[in-house]
């Protein structure tokens, strides 16, 4: 009969992988030995590995290669780092060593872009594509850039009044972007998406608006769907909708060159993960040729605005298991040293899933276990994993540790989960380390954040003094 943990793995999941495996019965995160990481850096813990965001991109890169090469399509491919995903200085420094462009959504990304300029890590010449419904502040912000030579700034039209405002305040020549309102899936509470201009308009709105505008040129078109980039009818339908506009478009203005598909490809959140991006991206490619050669048009230069994508994998959440509670013949509770409601809010606000493994002990005993967190809030609770729908680790023991880690987890977590901020039951935001590895293949550990103490808390609360 099978009991290990171990055991347990091997017949129930694909293992090892690409970015775990095992070694004198403790779990590798990308080689990374990960009870020396507790053992050094204590838990609650929050880890990020950087090389993962580079290895990411260059994948995705050679995705768009190898299928522009076998399509032979005439045009370029871009990707944009969409930094809403994790605004981070080191997420951002470690995208941009690899050649990219940058997606913003509000205008405190537009400072972003600024202070990364102050700091030499960009030039001038930065490509920045400004998505998302615009304040006044964020549209001066774009207006300013532009006018003091950042040239490669391209805002995306969201609505009518943006062109406008970008009218009075740029003095030179400007690109804009349109976004397609696309329609959202049967069920959605709402039909059309909340961002961008319908369909029908576009067109209507190029002739009356932008064809003879003094400065403004129609440099791309911008598409989206929630549900990501999925081998679905509705993908194909509404990827279809678009090229549809792109074709009558590009017939009455020729300056139109870009089509951005924006973000969507889905990271692993489970060892069970199946999903082929070679041929989803050369289907994409191969329809996007197809459909402009059918309607006698160049095809579009190609540009993506992946975001979990390349930095979701980077990410790891480590705890401990401090307790286990016994609330009845069949429920086992072990409790965490932390709160999923504040580290990883994903888990309770929307039931998404990540990678979960123990660190030690995979030669031990197995049991079926419910994971909690340590706030009041019935809510705080992970409730279910990739071992036929229930969680299962070594057997609770009071005088052997046991440690957990949440893998994939780099993307949105910190900023939904307030980062630095005030918590829920005061829970402290644990300490932040970042891995890098050497010219000699090392792995160096840095502190990015120390974890918050009592008094910074009371500080924000304002029961000491600032």
């Amino acid at each position: 009969m099978k009991i290990k943990y171990s055991e347990l793995i091997d017949q129930t999941l694909y293992f090892p992988t690409e970015e775990f495996n095992v070694s004198e019965n403790n779990l590798l995160f990308h080689d990374i030995p990960l009870m020396e990481v507790v053992e050094k850096f204590g838990t609650p813990l929050k880890v990020s590995y950087l090389p993962k965001i580079s290895q990411n991109i260059q994948k995705a890169k050679s995705w768009f290669k190898e299928a522009f090469e076998k399509t032979e399509y005439k045009k370029n491919y871009t990707y944009c780092y969409c930094t809403k995903s994790s605004h981070f200085n080191f997420v951002i420094e470690e995208a941009l060593k690899n050649d990219i462009s940058i997606e913003t959504s509000s205008a405190y990304d537009m400072d972003i872009v600024k202070s990364l300029y102050k700091k030499g890590k960009v030039d001038k010449n930065i490509e920045v594509i400004c998505n998302g419904f615009k304040t006044d502040d964020y549209l001066a912000k774009i207006s300013d850039m532009i006018n003091s030579g950042f040239e490669n700034i391209t805002p995306i039209l969201d609505n009518y009044r943006e062109l406008d405002k970008l009218t009075e305040s740029i003095d030179t020549t400007f690109d804009i972007g349109i976004r397609i309102a696309s329609e959202e899936e049967p069920k959605f509470e709402f039909y059309t998406s909340r961002l961008g201009i319908g369909y029908k308009d576009i067109i209507p709105y190029y002739s009356q608006k932008i064809a003879e505008h003094p400065n403004a040129r129609l440099k791309m078109l911008h598409f989206f769907i929630n549900t990501g980039i999925k081998d679905t009818a509705y993908y194909w339908n509404e990827l279809y909708k678009c090229l549809r506009v792109y074709a009558r478009l590009k017939k009455i203005a020729p300056e139109v060159n870009s089509l951005n598909i924006g973000g969507g490809f889905p990271i692993k959140t489970s060892l069970q993960f199946d999903y082929d991006y070679q041929y989803m991206v050369e289907e994409i490619v191969s329809q996007i040729k197809k459909f402009c050669e059918e309607e006698g048009v160049e095809e579009p230069n190609i540009y993506t605005e992946f975001g979990s994508f390349t930095v979701g994998e980077s990410g790891a959440n480590i705890y401990k298991i401090i307790s286990q509670k016994r609330q009845n013949d069949r429920e086992k509770w072990n409790m965490i040293d932390s709160s999923f409601m504040t580290t990883l809010p994903d888990t309770w606000a929307i039931s998404r899933h990540f990678i979960m493994l123990p660190l030690n002990r995979w030669d031990d005993t197995y049991e079926r276990v419910f994971l909690g967190g340590l706030t009041c809030d019935s809510d705080d609770y992970y409730n279910s994993e990739q071992h036929t729908n229930a969680i299962y680790l070594p057997v609770f023991s009071d005088t052997k540790p046991l440690y957990i880690g949440f893998f994939h987890t780099g993307a949105y977590q910190e900023t939904i989960g307030g980062y630095g901020g005030v918590h829920h039951c005061l829970m402290p935001q644990p300490r932040h380390i970042l891995i890098q590895k050497d010219e000699n293949g090392d792995f160096q550990y840095e502190i990015f954040r120390e974890k918050q103490e009592p008094e910074d808390i009371l500080k924000l609360l304002g029961y000491t003094n600032p």
